[in-house]
């Protein structure tokens, strides 16, 4: 795993210490560019930041590796990532707990779903990305079956954090089913590996690659 610490501001993050319980995957919805995210968060006023961001395949003369691991801040810090209020987990019949705190966030640098016309596929910005880089699923997940590829190298990356982490802060990594949808075990902040759905019905960050499936299995 390459990983490469980049300059992030503290006004952005919380240098707070927490027991760490919890790790959740999303991917950004944008550009393949790890150092971009960490830029884009430092123009915004809110503390809002995963402490590593996961870079996708670069275009020719750009300075990052397929599968690089940008780091911002400690993972035993932490920063609003999951975007919970009080109805989801009154919704959920579960008192408010600020999972932020007790979890650490993974971005991979992804488009997410697309859309196919005419031959071609677009993000949801219009953007074209090539057919070389797009993940068919067998069903399709929240309404869409084509989405931007997970690369090897950031799956690899994913992999050894998730790992890292197990030894650090001692979080099971066992996979379970129930991550592609609102589970109330994450909810509840049981330990585990989990999503950006568990918590959230809108969102659809990460979705059901086969190959991260694979590779959360095999953990």
């Amino acid at each position: 795993m390459k990983l490469t610490q980049t300059q992030f501001s503290a006004s952005q993050y919380f240098a707070e210490e927490h027991p760490k319980t919890q790790i959740y995957l999303h991917h950004t919805a944008g550009n393949p560019n790890p150092f971009g995210v960490f830029n884009w968060w430092s123009n915004t006023p809110e503390r809002v930041a995963t402490c590593v961001t996961v870079g996708g395949t670069p275009n020719l003369g750009q300075n990052w590796e397929d599968g690089e691991v940008v780091q911002g801040f400690s993972s035993k810090f932490w920063a609003y990532h999951l975007g919970l209020k009080q109805d989801v987990f009154s919704y959920n019949g579960l008192p408010y707990k600020s999972l932020d705190k007790i979890s650490i966030g993974i971005e991979i640098c992804n488009w997410g779903q697309l859309s196919y016309k005419d031959g071609k596929y677009y993000n949801y910005v219009g953007g074209v990305v090539p057919a070389s880089e797009v993940c068919e699923l067998p069903t399709p997940f929240k309404g869409y079956k084509f989405f931007h590829n997970y690369t090897d190298a950031q799956i690899a990356a994913v992999k050894d954090l998730l790992v890292l982490w197990k030894g650090k802060y001692n979080i099971p990594l066992t996979y379970n089913e129930d991550i592609w949808d609102v589970t109330k075990r994450a909810l509840k902040g049981e330990p585990g590996v989990y999503t950006h759905n568990s918590v959230r019905k809108d969102k659809m960050d990460v979705y059901p690659h086969p190959n991260l499936i694979t590779m959360l299995k095999s953990l």
